[in-house]
């Protein structure tokens, strides 16, 4: 407890335990994208019956981080490739690079390609490395995919309640609730598994997780997608700035660039597009749908409880005819429309 404090106050320098977590990512046959984060600490422990205290002392700890400053990264895909980066400030890494070797041989039979990630710098003594290597994942989507799904998380496909008084519900919805215990929204795992399964039925269209959630959250919305059965994705969140925070605000909102990226990766693959109606979902992506009108196949956007919010959008969506926008109460409206328009079985 000492010790931890005194990291706190920043008096502490040296590394007890190196744990590094790289965050599902994507790429292609000749690119990688993978970013991930070197921190002083030991993994988090989310169980399905635990109490309320380890659940608000877990919620501390996803906050309460050590990183470590530019710590020295390799990226291993065993026979293949071995590439290597450096950590900024805050211990995130990024590996964006084009190499002339073929990924997809790496791959498994959904597209997912492993990689072992180490930490390369030089220890003290006592310092701990909690695995030799730590592993990652990025999708190469297969060729035969119809098409991807680009999808929001917070009130979309999980409750947060983003547009409550305050954001008082959303608090308490992410800060104070184990993620075995966070509901879905009614219908969205079985929508996603047949827009995963496409009009095919193969399997293959590829799904992406956005959320504005801080990287901080990672460990938990991926527990929580993959209990509740949905189909596994990369997922995107974002840096957590804190109101201490000098550094330059991105020219775009996260989601935006997040999606303008995917687009680019893959130039020859057509999306659907699924958020609510609570935030900037509706205008961020009937904006992107004006910028690529032969890429984006639908938007879905979910209704929440918000009146203004509902106006808001009702205003934006109305007389919008580059791309069918649905609003929608429920995934079974979804998933008819979805159906009718030969996107799914």
């Amino acid at each position: 407890m000492r010790k931890r404090l005194k990291k706190s106050l920043g008096f502490y320098k040296e590394i007890d335990n190196v744990l590094i977590t790289p965050y599902r990512s994507y790429g292609t046959r000749n690119h990688l994208y993978l970013l991930g984060r070197a921190l002083d600490d030991i993994p988090l422990k989310i169980v399905e019956d635990q109490s309320f205290f380890k659940t608000i002392k877990n919620t501390i700890r996803q906050f309460d981080t050590f990183e470590i400053a530019n710590a020295q990264i390799e990226l291993e895909i065993p026979d293949l490739l071995k590439l290597s980066t450096k950590a900024d400030d805050e211990g995130y890494f990024l590996f964006d690079k084009t190499v002339p070797q073929d990924l997809s041989l790496a791959a498994d039979a959904e597209g997912w390609v492993k990689v072992d990630i180490r930490y390369t710098d030089e220890r003290n003594p006592e310092s701990k490395l909690e695995k030799d290597h730590f592993q990652g994942e990025l999708l190469i989507p297969e060729t035969e995919a119809e098409y991807g799904v680009i999808s929001d998380i917070d009130d979309t496909i999980l409750h947060t309640g983003v547009t409550s008084f305050f954001k008082l519900r959303l608090l308490k919805n992410s800060l104070l609730t184990n993620a075995y215990e966070r509901i879905p929204l009614k219908g969205a795992p079985e929508l996603y598994q047949k827009l995963h399964l496409g009009k095919s039925g193969r399997n293959k269209n590829p799904m992406f997780y956005l959320s504005n959630s801080p990287w901080n959250l990672y460990q938990y919305l991926k527990l929580f997608l993959d209990f509740n059965n949905f189909p596994k994705g990369p997922i995107l969140l974002r840096n957590f700035r804190t109101p201490f925070d000098r550094s330059l605000k991105p020219e775009k909102p996260h989601k935006q660039k997040e999606i303008i990226n995917i687009l680019k990766t893959y130039p020859d693959l057509n999306f659907i597009l699924i958020g609510d109606s609570g935030e900037h979902d509706a205008s961020i992506y009937t904006d992107i749908a004006v910028q690529y009108p032969e890429r984006i196949l639908a938007i879905y956007l979910r209704s929440v409880n918000h009146k203004r919010q509902m106006q808001r959008v009702q205003s934006i969506v109305d007389d919008f005819e580059t791309t069918p926008v649905l609003m929608t109460d429920s995934s079974k409206e979804a998933e008819e429309h979805a159906r009718e328009s030969g996107f799914i079985l």
